[in-house]
């Protein structure tokens, strides 16, 4: 073993570890956890992660690259939802330990194809039963952990609730064990491979989505157009791009009120993730067909 992966004679390990699932079973929330702090957005809705998302989490000796992925379905009607499933596919091939979540006593047919995705994995794949806090009856836990057992050699199966921080270190503790001995990867106190616009874009992404729950559909983007620092202010341009006319309507709000709301939200979010005061400006912009175009989503970063 050479020397470089040698710490105060302690041996350093480090690897890459997946987070998948059907959307909305909770990876974004339990990323957050993990890392101690957010930088993958969540909410109720389902598909809100689009992006592979890197977060890296280390100590003295174990540094722990989590991937977080877009919910994979079915239904691939557009090039957007093309390129998250391809994302998530290649993600898997190129781990040394799944996180494989699923939502309590749920395994339906979004779970399936995600198990189907697994099947030809040569590494570790980890069962999370995710939301167990939300279960009234704790004892139809263990024959639903016996059923899935028997659909898949698991290396292991972990109840947990990631918005609680239930069974958390467990998982931790597991996912260490399974790392190869080598060098890090990252430096230390670095917690995302991701930039701070990329991170302001998705705050702003986030608060549209809270605010519009179903009314607006998934054709939503937001671009940084101006990232300026001036003194001990960030200065910050976003351009969220919808689909239609009465799209652009519903973000606005009346007299612009509700489009308030997103920026004072957002804003607040980015003064702490950024530790400074920050001044932002947000416009929507109508972009037809932006979810369905390789050009526009290689713009927007959603392609390599």
């Amino acid at each position: 073993m050479g020397s470089e992966t040698i710490v105060a004679g302690k041996e350093q390990h480090c690897g890459f570890v997946a987070l998948v699932g059907r959307p909305n079973v909770g990876k974004s929330t339990l990323l957050n956890h993990l890392l101690r702090q957010k930088i993958s957005i969540t909410s109720r809705k389902p598909q809100t992660t689009r992006h592979r998302i890197l977060g890296i989490n280390s100590d003295a000796t174990h540094q722990v690259i989590f991937v977080d992925t877009p919910g994979l379905h079915g239904t691939v009607n557009k090039t957007l939802n093309r390129v998250m499933n391809e994302t998530v596919a290649s993600v898997v091939k190129d781990v040394d330990v799944i996180l494989f979540l699923v939502e309590r006593l749920v395994f339906n047919e979004g779970d399936q194809l995600v198990l189907e995705l697994l099947k030809d994995s040569k590494v570790p794949v980890l069962l999370i039963i995710n939301k167990v806090d939300l279960l009234k009856d704790k004892a139809q836990l263990l024959p639903h952990i016996n059923k899935l057992a028997e659909a898949y050699s698991f290396a292991d199966i972990v109840p947990l609730s990631a918005l609680n921080g239930h069974n958390m270190e467990a998982v931790e503790e597991l996912v260490k064990s399974y790392l190869p001995a080598g060098p890090f990867l990252y430096p230390e106190d670095q917690v995302t491979d991701r930039s701070s616009r990329f991170l302001a874009s998705e705050l702003i992404r986030e608060k549209v989505t809270r605010q519009l729950g179903d009314e607006v559909p998934y054709e939503v983007s937001v671009e940084i157009e101006r990232f300026v620092q001036e003194g001990p202010t960030l200065h910050i341009h976003g351009l969220i791009l919808v689909d239609k006319d009465g799209q652009k309507r519903m973000v606005v709000g009346k007299d612009g009120e509700r489009l308030k709301t997103i920026g004072t939200a957002a804003r607040q979010d980015m003064e702490k993730a950024f530790d400074c005061k920050v001044m932002l400006n947000l416009w929507v912009k109508v972009k037809s067909g932006w979810a369905d175009d390789e050009r526009a989503l290689q713009s927007l970063g959603y392609m390599d």
